[in-house]
């Protein structure tokens, strides 16, 4: 344990002489991609109803995006969809080539930089970089908060960062006035990473322009949005999974009870991230947040000192990574007259509730493999939603 008086950066550096390499688990799927493997990736996550969860399982069927992208118009009709718009080779091309203009590039999850901890939750299959991507791979906390904060919310916010900054941890946050602001400030000497809700050259909001250049000349920006795009709404829940999953623990700063950033410590519980929040005065509705937290079993957080104490057991354990042999064929298909009888079953037993897969599997009595193809064909149709933990919903 650290003492009060110990060294922060001396507890971390005994941690990491202690850990295997954080990419140890990935073995032979970590290696740079190549450009036509890009653009198969950038395509198949661009196409319609392809979200992290249906990429990766897609991956897992046939091995490769490029396989996947000539099968994704057959498994959306059989899902019982419209025609699916695979998105063309044109639009990724220039989407890839307005981020080489941009100075920055497109990092595939099996590439060796891409975030282990994304990686390890299969968040997003790959980043939108400006910057050094290098700090994308070593081990990140991540700091949010209000960004209507007050003065010493900043101020222990851009603290906490520079210790652990000190101490060899990447700070991530959101590039958001307030907390978020204050938190990169404090890490800019020694290493920060911006995520994005709207594309790698957005910069939002305007108030953070000099920020923002500032980051991409010492730390790293990132988005899984392409360039150009505006943030919205719908963006920023996105961007706090991204946030979480970079980082193996989440510091609240400063949060009301309805603050976003408590959606990103949610979003942290179900990654298995470590929650800290730092207390406040219950007479501020800023302290609503962290101090509910704590309520509910957060680390009481008053310094870097109590972050690196919290991580000490993930930093000794480096997160598992998901195995994909992308340069293996692909397994064998399920038999066309099994799926005909399962896409019955499954349909039947899926409702509006979210429920587990393992669920699904277990009252139809099919194998996974069957039933992993059936809900795969569903989702491409347009006709189920994938939810937290593992749950699927038809959608009616």
């Amino acid at each position: 344990m650290l003492s009060p008086r110990g060294k922060a950066s001396d507890f971390v550096l005994d941690l990491f002489s202690m850990s295997p390499h954080p990419h140890a688990a990935m073995a032979d799927p970590v290696r740079i991609a190549s450009e036509d493997e890009r653009l198969d990736w950038l395509r198949l996550y661009r196409s319609d109803n392809v979200g992290p969860a249906t990429f990766f399982r897609l991956l897992e069927h046939f091995g490769s995006a490029g396989r996947a992208l000539d099968a994704l118009p057959d498994l959306a009709r059989r899902g019982g969809g419209k025609a699916i718009k695979v998105s063309p080779a044109s639009a990724a091309e220039r989407e890839l080539e307005t981020l080489r203009r941009l100075g920055g590039s497109l990092l595939l999850a099996r590439d060796p930089d891409f975030p282990p901890g994304l990686r390890a939750v299969e968040a997003v299959p790959f980043l939108a970089v400006r910057g050094h991507t290098r700090l994308l791979a070593r081990p990140a906390v991540a700091i949010v908060g209000s960004r209507n904060a007050s003065a010493a919310g900043r101020k222990i916010a851009a603290s906490i960062a520079a210790e652990l900054g000190r101490a060899e941890l990447v700070v991530v946050s959101g590039m958001a006035r307030g907390i978020d602001g204050a938190s990169h400030e404090g890490a800019l000497a020694t290493g920060t990473v911006a995520v994005l809700a709207g594309g790698v050259d957005i910069v939002y909001p305007p108030e953070n322009a000099k920020l923002y250049e500032r980051i991409v000349e010492a730390g790293c920006a990132v988005s899984e949005m392409p360039p150009g795009t505006q943030p919205q709404a719908s963006h920023f829940p996105r961007r706090n999974r991204l946030i979480s999953g970079i980082a193996l623990g989440v510091v609240v700063v400063e949060a009301s009870a309805r603050s976003g950033s408590l959606i990103t410590a949610r979003l942290a519980l179900e990654q298995g991230r470590e929650v800290f929040a730092v207390p406040g005065s219950p007479l501020d509705p800023r302290s609503q947040g962290p101090n509910g937290l704590i309520k509910q079993g957060a680390t009481l957080t008053e310094s870097a000192a109590d972050v690196l104490e919290g991580l000490a057991e993930i930093l000794r354990r480096p997160l598992a990574e998901p195995r994909h042999d992308l340069d293996d064929e692909p397994p064998s298909l399920p038999d066309e007259g099994n799926l005909a009888e399962a896409r019955q079953r499954v349909t039947e037993a899926l409702g509006p509730t979210p429920v587990p897969v393992d669920e699904i599997i277990r009252q139809c009595q099919l194998s996974p493999a069957v039933v992993s193809m059936a809900l795969l064909e569903m989702e491409l149709a347009g006709r189920l939603e994938r939810h937290p933990g593992g749950q699927v919903a038809r959608i009616f």
